[in-house]
């Protein structure tokens, strides 16, 4: 079966399709949204398990995030900040981080505690200062590193390094050994300091919903896996649902992750990812009852960082109970186990009351985020077009991240709008 013909059909309804949809339809052009699966979001997702909001994987937002201010209303996801600052385990004790611009009296207290020497500490506000005055096109075009070679570089210290920056950015680039770009590293620290860290009241798969929401009904279909498409042909491009039907469209953009964008469009290499699993426990009484995040800065055991979502925003876990995220990065020999191994780590910080933490569900995310590794891969915004009439977006073009996935779907849409509009004059 064959339909009318759109201006343009999106494949993904991932952050960097919906966004792209969402500029499209601002700008009046016919375009329908694919989405495989049952629910918008892609990567960003929140499922209802007991009560509880269980976000896949621990994420959050940056509301410092350029493009999440132009396409988001924060009002209306009733944002719930973190503290800022971090909680360190050193392997004996819980050492607090506070940022002293928004934490004064905390940020004093915390100079002299064990994670990372005074010249440390001044180091970070001096990091801090200097990203400040940079551009994001500045720290686009800024000479490439590792992260873990821009600090040391920077002047930070061993111990500084790896009680802090390492937990705490292993946790963001979903990898610990820092050799993610250090143009990627010097995005999200300024991301830090600009504005807050939250979590959106009704969970992370609130903000895709909010996206999709704005959009007719009838230009958005789940459950439509798409299985193949024709990118040859004149004037009109082609794609078959599984199923057997047909859609034509002008243009194309492929807003799925690299490696499903390589399953349709042979010619495109598969990205690297990097996997991370997200462990969640129900308990009567957390640990930690302050809304932060807790680092391993010990450099021992499986657990990265921990994290008890409802103290940041309530509606994540029933009255009287506690939801606790635990992000163990990396391919794991024992997944099947892992539940029982993170109790047993996180007993040596908090006691044996972690022993009647209840385990609620594990998820394995393998293509959790691009990998940006140097030298291999050099972090520079891509173009999107494939060929006349074809595009992708997605974060792995761009910074793999949330406002990256955003950033490049609206530059996606501003092309197609582009083209059509050369191809409406042609006529």
């Amino acid at each position: 079966m064959t339909h009318r013909a759109y201006d343009t059909i999106i494949i993904g309804a991932g952050l960097a399709g919906l966004s792209a949809a969402q500029d499209l339809h601002a700008r009046n052009i016919d375009f329908l949204l694919l989405e495989a699966t049952d629910r918008v979001g892609g990567r960003v997702k929140t499922d209802h398990v007991e009560g509880f909001l269980l976000d896949h994987g621990f994420q959050i937002l940056l509301k410092g995030y350029p493009e999440a201010q132009k396409l988001l209303d924060y009002s209306a996801l009733d944002l719930q900040p973190f503290f800022n600052g971090s909680l360190v385990w050193m392997g004996d004790s819980l050492q607090k981080i506070a940022d002293p611009w928004r934490h004064p009296v905390e940020g004093l207290q915390s100079i002299y505690n064990k994670v990372g020497s005074l010249k440390d500490k001044l180091k970070v506000a001096e990091l801090r200062e200097t990203l400040l005055h940079k551009s994001l096109s500045d720290i686009m075009a800024s000479p490439e590193s590792t992260t873990q070679d821009y600090l040391v570089h920077f002047g930070f210290s061993s111990q500084m390094i790896e009680s802090f920056f390492r937990p705490f950015f292993a946790g963001i680039f979903l990898e610990p050994e820092l050799v993610s770009s250090s143009r990627f590293f010097q995005f999200i620290f300024r991301m830090f300091s600009v504005d807050s860290v939250a979590l959106p009241a009704k969970g992370m798969g609130s903000i895709p919903q909010q996206l999709a929401d704005q959009l007719p009904p009838d230009r958005l279909r789940l459950n439509a896996p798409v299985v193949s498409v024709d990118t040859t042909g004149t004037p009109y491009k082609t794609v078959v649902l599984e199923g057997g039907e047909t859609l034509q469209a002008r243009t194309l953009l492929i807003a799925t992750d690299g490696y499903q964008a390589a399953q349709l469009l042979p010619q495109l290499e598969k990205p690297a990812f990097n996997p991370v699993y997200c462990l969640y426990f129900a308990a009567k009484q957390a640990p930690v009852t302050e809304p932060i995040l807790t680092l391993n800065g010990s450099g021992k055991g499986v657990v990265n960082n921990l994290c008890v979502p409802n103290r940041i925003a309530p509606s994540y876990a029933p009255a009287g109970q506690d939801l606790i995220s635990v992000t163990v990065l990396g391919h794991q020999d024992n997944p099947d186990a892992l539940f029982q191994r993170v109790q047993a780590e996180l007993a040596g910080w908090f006691g044996e009351t972690v022993a009647e933490w209840r385990p609620l569900k594990q998820y394995f995310i393998p293509r959790a985020l691009p990998r940006i590794a140097v030298p291999e891969v050099s972090l520079q915004p891509q173009a999107n077009q494939i060929s006349p009439g074809v595009y992708t977006c997605g974060d792995y073009l761009a910074t793999p991240s949330l406002n990256g996935a955003m950033e490049s779907g609206l530059r996606a849409a501003k092309a197609i709008q582009n083209e059509l509009t050369d191809l409406k004059t042609a006529l």
